[in-house]
């Protein structure tokens, strides 16, 4: 194997890779020669079928087979060789493929990573934000539950429906006068200034009596789900059918007993369990969100940019979908394109650094991530799936690059935790408002 390099620039790196005929001849002939042993052909024994024949019927694809097989071993020996620690996964263009006679010869571009120098890590200091469970968040919670839970009693007065009123309706929805899929339906009850219709649908209930029927005017929302309605504006032909009132229980052991538990102090436990949890998640939320600030400042190593293009790829995917579903917040909606694109492409370069340089502070701390916390990201990935558990499985069997993306964010949480435990943390109590507070973007 003749090498030559080609490109010494920054991060990037370029060779010519000539592989001599004899050697690539020895291969194919001991390739065809393992083919001869195991083929069989009407006419001849096992392992008795002329080479000439083999070649003739299967010469193509093992030589094809053979032409990926010496790229690859070939390419995984010179980064060894070399002593280069890709950044992304080599781009290789081939220069002569020869099917009989003839070198093979191929370049080959990678991108490497960054030498990254560890920052003096004493004397970090980090606030740990932590906020109590009140009687308030269990109290309203209960109501919440209560409402959930809550019976509808009906209105046996003649009058017409006010806010608050259920009224069971058939509904006809129509776009310009036809009906469209999914916008008819029977014994529907709409809660008069309730929630889970769109804008307009309920509110145009108020004043209807049993019996009564009326023709409204909505609009779909722009980010509406079925992209044939979003933005559309449409009939719905109502009939109102019967009126009820919402009647909620009370809070006692019986609306405890209702949902399959015990006592409603049982009720209140599991609110409070369920609330702590959720208050330690934000917390580390936003104890993680400070280090990472903090260890930006901190980082001076040129990030690849294979690495920052790939990463500002599935950012601005994400920021194309927001736009089209009419999701971007105000901000943003402002900035022209290439502004927005600027943006991001920083959020996209600090995500990069901050990868490499936790991964490196874990490859010099030795962090490990363990095949039983592996087993246990797949099963949480598997559960995403109900009735296809084993395909996932089977998947990643077949595909060591998905599980190193488990690896990775598993990995990551290992050594923020290993920062943390460095760190010199104050703690601060604040309310559940404070701390559910999402930081201004990372730019």
């Amino acid at each position: 194997m003749q090498v030559t390099p080609t490109l010494n620039e920054g991060l990037k790196r370029a060779f010519t890779v000539v592989v001599p005929s004899a050697d690539l001849q020895a291969r194919r002939a001991a390739r065809l020669a393992e083919v001869a042993r195991t083929i069989k052909l009407p006419g001849f024994r096992p392992g008795k079928v002329p080479a000439s024949l083999v070649k003739q019927r299967h010469g193509a694809a093992v030589n094809a087979e053979l032409m990926e097989e010496v790229v690859n071993d070939t390419v995984g020996k010179l980064l060894q060789e070399q002593d280069v620690r890709p950044a992304m996964q080599p781009k290789v263009e081939l220069v002569s493929a020869p099917d009989s006679d003839g070198d093979l010869e191929f370049k080959i571009e990678v991108e490497v990573l960054p030498e990254i120098a560890v920052p003096d890590l004493s004397g970090l200091k980090l606030t740990r934000l932590t906020s109590k469970v009140d009687e308030e968040v269990v109290n309203k919670a209960l109501a919440d539950l209560a409402r959930r839970s809550r019976k509808f009693d009906a209105i046996e007065e003649d009058r017409a429906a006010v806010k608050g009123d259920v009224v069971c309706v058939d509904f006809v929805g129509k776009h310009d006068g036809t009906p469209f899929d999914g916008g008819t339906a029977e014994d529907v009850n709409v809660e008069i200034g309730g929630e889970g219709f769109i804008p307009g649908f309920a509110e145009q209930m108020e004043g209807m009596k049993a019996g009564e029927e009326r023709v409204i005017n909505v609009t779909f929302p722009e980010d509406y789900q079925a992209e044939e309605l979003a933005g559309k504006a449409v009939t719905f032909d109502i009939k109102a059918k019967s009126l009820k009132k919402p009647v909620d229980p009370e809070i006692n052991d019986d609306l405890a007993k209702d949902i399959g538990l015990e006592s409603i102090e049982q009720i209140r436990s599991l609110i409070t369990e369920q609330a702590e949890g959720e208050y330690k998640q934000l917390s580390r939320l936003r104890i993680k969100r400070e280090l990472l600030d903090a260890l930006s400042e901190k980082t001076d190593f040129e990030a690849p940019q294979s690495m920052v293009d790939a990463e500002f790829g599935q950012i601005w995917t994400r920021v194309e979908q927001d736009r089209e579903a009419g999701r971007m917040d105000e901000e943003d909606a402002g900035k022209d394109e290439e502004t927005l694109r600027a943006d991001y492409r920083r959020i996209a370069e600090r995500r990069v650094k901050l990868g490499l340089l936790l991964a490196e502070i874990g490859r010099k701390q030795e962090i490990q991530v363990s095949r039983e916390e592996l087993l246990g990201a797949m099963q949480q990935e598997a559960q995403r799936y109900p009735g296809q558990e084993k395909m996932v499985f089977e998947f990643f069997s077949k595909n060591p690059q998905a599980v190193e993306g488990l690896r990775g964010p598993i990995l990551e949480n290992k050594v923020v935790d290993y920062l943390i435990e460095l760190a010199d943390v104050t703690e601060k109590e604040v309310t559940p408002e404070e701390l559910a507070e999402i930081p201004p973007a990372e730019l």
